[in-house]
């Protein structure tokens, strides 16, 4: 039988141009979560996107975006997440940040979500 559990799935939603401390933000956020042993990112970039100003960003071969969509995942205990959310928050400038309980499988060396 496989075994769920309760975790929290944290998205970030940032442009590929956002910087903190002089290095890309996307960098900076996932360096803090490893630095508090959340249990694994993803960074995703985005072909195209567009956010609340509804300035359209596109890596299409005619207009070449230097500000493309970038999308961290994380899954962790609800605390973890919570933690790391408060953590980044001065980081976050114009961000969409999203937050949902998810049920986890995870098949790997130890199974299950980090330990608080």
């Amino acid at each position: 039988m496989t075994k769920y559990e309760q975790g929290v799935l944290l998205r970030i939603f940032i442009g590929e141009s956002d910087e903190y401390g002089g290095r890309p933000l996307h960098e900076a956020i996932v360096l803090k979560a490893r630095e508090m042993s959340l249990a694994g990112a993803t960074v995703l970039r985005g072909p195209m996107g567009f956010g609340r100003s509804s300035r359209l960003h596109t890596a299409k071969i005619l207009r070449l975006s230097e500000d493309l969509p970038i999308v961290i995942e994380m899954v962790d205990t609800e605390a973890k997440i919570e933690q790391l959310i408060a953590a980044t928050e001065a980081m976050l400038g114009s961000s969409l940040v999203t937050v949902e309980k998810v049920s986890v499988i995870r098949y790997g060396h130890n199974g299950g979500l980090s330990q608080e």
